[in-house]
């Protein structure tokens, strides 16, 4: 897969990386959400156009599947965007909310068995 820049010209993901085909961490899922934070003082290394349109993507809260898609990119290489943006300090990740129930809902229990009856 290639993603392409406002000049219509092809990337290869691996440039968009720097050759990295793993992320350095381990945090983001498909449904991990991520949210840019304010830039700090003291700027890094100056970020790609890529992670400048992930944090503009990410100034209201989106989840990483969601990234990849509007950005056209697999979502393996914005994993390793979006890791590279959370070790600067440049987003926030967090993991889903789990909802676990001590007790199964009865009445969606009871609408699955009716509709898998008239299957």
């Amino acid at each position: 897969m290639t993603g392409g820049d406002a000049g219509g010209r092809l990337v290869r993901p691996f440039t968009l990386t720097g050759g990295r085909t793993r992320p350095s961490r381990a945090d983001f899922t498909l449904i991990t959400t991520v949210t840019a934070v304010e830039p700090q003082p003291v700027r890094a290394a100056r970020p790609q156009p890529e992670h400048l349109r992930i944090l503009r993507l990410c100034a209201e809260p989106l989840a990483v599947a969601e990234v990849a898609a509007r950005l056209d990119l697999p979502v393996s290489v914005v994993v390793i965007l979006l890791s590279d943006l959370l070790e600067a300090g440049r987003i926030t990740a967090r993991p889903p909310h789990l909802v676990s129930r001590a007790t199964p809902d009865l009445d969606l229990l009871q609408k699955v068995r009716d509709g898998l009856g008239r299957l």
